[in-house]
């Protein structure tokens, strides 16, 4: 009989309903989802998690895949990640190993109770049966502290091989004994070489799309992006565009059909459908299931019809990521507010870093708001410290309080030319040598060189601002820093006007 993993195993299901009815003739039974489907049937078919997947390592040792020179039982593992990263997925190859009895709990709606009955038979098919019990608990982070606690007999006796997944941090969500009697297992989020890849996979697998339907790239890109590392999610997705491709096919088949009252004059192939040859699409070969049509493709409106989100012209490579930065940074110069909210709102639906954008806010605070606003900049740095911390999609709130404070504060660029004109005069060759009376003359000989004499210590006058020549000979007189009259840079201005006086002694 076929498991579920199995490619006929959605055509050799009986035919009696659960309630003792028999199927009418000519229904269809309903399909496992896709992703469900195209479950990996080995650990060689899983995409990602290669970091976990080296020869010898522990989900291999699981799986069966034994290396003769090891003795070792297998070992508890929990497995900690986002969703969609393949924990399940894990767990249902690992449950294919041969003298294995898979029991599947979810700590939603199990119970110490349920966990005692497992604990028992397990504990019988290892003495009778020499039967190893592997127990896949998803979702332990929502069990208690006793609930987890019934799980330590099995575990530490090895009555039990124990898979947990939680997308939780596992040093918070799981007891300490229980978490030091397994192996974290720590799962990432798959890239979009990854996703990509098991699209494809889909479209063309027989246990997937059999090549009924051909991806557009645009389409496929769109997917890929909408998946954001989860690879149920993708493939949710495609299966839900492909439905739609298929319908609008459908529809138009119907409009098109002289019978029905369409015209007929169409250009037809030889079959008598429409001639597209899928060009840039992914996927498509002989359409098994509609015998002499090619296969349908699946375009970016089908996609985004399907998923109700329109495609983000947002390419974090080429153009459209400089444009959208670009026009963002000059939002928030520009003070504004709602602009710059609209930028990090798209760059943020498109996928981007949002330590990028923080990256962003800090330089822009420097810039463009610099001292006219000192505060800027804190927040700014601020936020880019609890974006590590926090991650999506909380983050998206942090940038947003450190955008409105840098968009609505008073700008200034005076210090971001002072530098900018420093550095002119250095490269110029401007500024050779330093005064004598501030060399270093800690060191024996120093005093001999004239280093460090006649320097006034600014603390012993008054207002502790001595006068004196800091800048070299050819730079004295020279101004950098020229504050404007915004913000806090207007108290600076008249503040360091005053300091100018006293230090050149005018």
């Amino acid at each position: 009989m076929n498991d579920l993993f199995s490619v006929g195993a959605d055509e050799d299901a009986p035919d009696d309903l659960p309630d003792g009815g028999v199927r009418a003739p000519g229904s269809v039974r309903p399909r496992s989802p896709l992703a469900v489907r195209m479950r990996p049937r080995s650990l060689d078919e899983v995409v990602g998690q290669q970091h976990l997947l080296g020869r010898g390592s522990p989900l291999r040792t699981l799986a069966g895949e034994h290396d003769p020179g090891a003795h070792a039982a297998p070992s508890s593992v929990i497995l900690w990640g986002p969703p969609g990263t393949g924990k399940t997925t894990l767990a249902h190859v690992i449950a294919r190993g041969q003298g294995r009895k898979f029991v599947e709990l979810s700590a939603i709606t199990a119970g110490v109770k349920d966990v005692r009955r497992v604990m028992d038979d397990a504990l019988t098919s290892r003495d009778l049966y020499r039967q190893t019990t592997v127990l896949f608990l998803d979702e332990i982070h929502r069990f208690n502290k006793a609930q987890q606690d019934a799980l330590l007999p099995g575990v530490e006796n090895g009555w039990v091989v124990l898979i947990a997944a939680t997308t939780e941090n596992p040093s918070f969500s799981v007891v300490s004994p229980l978490l030091s009697r397994s192996l974290l297992q720590t799962l990432r989020p798959l890239d979009e070489a990854d996703i990509r890849g098991l699209l494809q996979r889909a479209v063309d697998d027989e246990r997937g799309l059999a090549g009924t339907v051909a991806v557009s790239e645009e389409a496929l890109e769109h997917l890929v992006r909408l998946a954001a590392g989860d690879a149920r999610r993708g493939l949710t997705a495609l299966e839900a565009a492909a439905g739609v491709a298929r319908s609008a096919e459908d529809s138009q088949a119907v409009r098109h059909d002289p019978a029905d009252g369409g015209s007929g004059d169409e250009d037809h192939d030889e079959n008598g459908y429409d001639d597209e040859d899928g060009d840039g699409a992914v996927g498509g070969g002989r359409n098994e299931e509609r015998p002499g049509r090619p296969p349908v493709v699946v375009t970016l409106e089908h996609a985004e019809k399907a998923v109700d989100v329109a495609a983000l012209r947002y390419d974090r490579a080429g153009d459209q990521h400089y444009d959208v930065a670009s026009a963002f940074i000059k939002s928030l110069r520009g003070s504004d507010v709602d602009a710059a909210l609209h930028y990090v709102a798209r760059m943020l639906e498109a996928g981007e870093d949002p330590r990028f954008i923080a990256r962003r806010l800090m330089i822009s605070a420097s810039e463009d708001v610099g001292m006219a606003d000192p505060t800027a900049l804190q927040t700014a740095v601020a936020a880019a410290q609890a974006v590590q911390l926090v991650g999506m999609p909380e983050a998206r709130i942090i940038l947003a309080e450190a955008v409105v404070h840098i968009a609505t504060a008073p700008k200034s660029n005076a210090a971001y030319n002072g530098i900018n004109a420093a550095i002119a005069d250095v490269r110029a060759g401007r500024g050779q040598g330093i005064p004598a009376h501030l060399r270093d003359a800690h060191y024996p000989g120093a005093s001999q060189l004239g280093h460090g004499k006649g320097y006034v210590y600014s603390h012993d006058e008054p207002h502790g601002i001595a006068v004196q020549q800091y800048a070299p000979d050819d730079l004295v007189g020279r101004n950098y820093y020229e504050p404007t009259d915004r913000g806090v840079e207007r108290d600076i201005a008249s503040r360091l006007s005053r300091l100018r006086r006293i230090i050149r002694g005018r």
